[in-house]
């Protein structure tokens, strides 16, 4: 070092530096500690799903089958049976997790959710409309997501914008949610018995009968959505303050929060359309996430991995309590979410404002 150059800034005590020539990149220590904390749990709820069912699988046998060795029978059952239903929950809770990141850190509000704000419902309507009212060629997904980006569209609107009260962009998406809940219920009660069978599931949230399509939708939005929302993490996460200190530090809160509404409007309406509006997900994946992660930082990678890991128990949980009778999905995060979200409400000492 010369007596002119200056040395580089060390970087604080609590974050892990990579360095690469000119880039330099600083990882928190607590939320990588989270994430490979996360990591670990998903990878056993992945394995005691994939062993769990009619015919019970040792770890040993399941990681077997997945390597495609061992009894054809299991490889038959992994792979052509179950895998399809993990990957299913594995993507849609990775995008309701990440949707409700964005969503509550868009809104400063951590109670701020795609089943609160209306997507969940505007996609439930319009995918229930698709089979009980106007029965039509496209799919049920494919209009989970125009219902979805509807009620978004909606709200947005009525709202006049997210602006820098979230509060109000909330309050709307509720009427708007309430709305299209009472014209899917509308729906319902005018079809007959069987269009109302077929039409449940959109009603409640599950994982049964998951078009692989809609599975592969899910992933490659994740692919998009993810890596956009990690790159302007750092950006983003200054939403959480008023927008003359965002302004003060160079952002430009209108173009973010659009940014932070596509994406998060994108992978709900994804997840939807893969497993229904299964609700609370996008709550306590990012609450977990908060926990498990730096302060400093928004854990978009860590509410991803939580909420697959919400979902995919949720979804254990559904198929053995009351076997053979499988409880959907939907109804299991709802019976566990609504108590911690009363809880999160109660405590006296957390804020819902981030």
């Amino acid at each position: 070092m010369t007596a002119n150059e200056t040395p580089a800034p060390s970087a604080p005590r609590d974050t892990l530096v990579w360095r690469w020539r000119t880039l330099s990149v600083t990882f928190p220590k607590r939320s990588l500690k989270g994430c490979a904390l996360l990591s670990c749990v998903l990878i056993l709820a992945v394995i005691l799903s994939l062993g769990i069912g009619t015919i019970m699988l040792s770890p040993a046998q399941v990681i077997a089958a997945l390597l495609g060795k061992g009894d054809p029978i299991n490889v038959y059952l992994i792979h052509q049976l179950r895998l399809e239903r993990i990957g299913a929950a594995l993507a849609s809770g990775a995008g309701f997790g990440l949707a409700g990141c964005l969503l509550q850190t868009l809104t400063r509000n951590r109670l701020a959710m795609p089943d609160i704000i209306g997507i969940n419902n505007g996609a439930t309507g319009f995918a229930v409309a698709s089979i009980v009212a106007l029965p039509m060629g496209l799919a049920p997904p494919l209009w989970a997501l125009v219902g979805a980006v509807t009620a978004t569209a909606l709200t947005f609107a009525l709202a006049g914008g997210v602006g820098t009260r979230g509060y109000r962009f909330i309050i709307v998406g509720v009427g708007v949610g309430a709305l299209f809940g009472a014209l899917t219920n509308l729906m319902l009660a005018r079809s007959s018995i069987d269009e109302a069978n077929a039409a449940f599931a959109w009603t409640v949230g599950s994982l049964n009968s998951t078009g692989s399509g809609a599975q592969w939708m899910m992933w490659i939005g994740l692919l998009v959505c993810l890596p956009a929302a990690l790159c302007y993490a750092r950006q983003l996460s200054g939403l959480r303050f008023a927008e003359a200190v965002a302004q003060g530090w160079g952002l430009r809160p209108a173009r973010l929060r659009v940014l932070a509404l596509v994406l998060a409007v994108v992978c709900a309406a994804l997840a939807v359309a893969l497993a229904g509006p299964v609700g609370m997900i996008a709550l306590a994946g990012p609450e977990c996430a908060r926990w498990l992660s730096s302060k400093r930082t928004m854990p978009v990678v860590n509410s991803a991995i939580a909420g697959a890991v919400l979902m995919m128990l949720a979804d254990l949980l559904g198929r053995t309590l009351f076997s053979p009778v499988e409880i959907p999905v939907g109804i299991v995060t709802s019976l566990l979410g609504s108590p911690f979200l009363i809880w999160l409400l109660l405590r006296g000492r957390i804020s819902t404002t981030l």
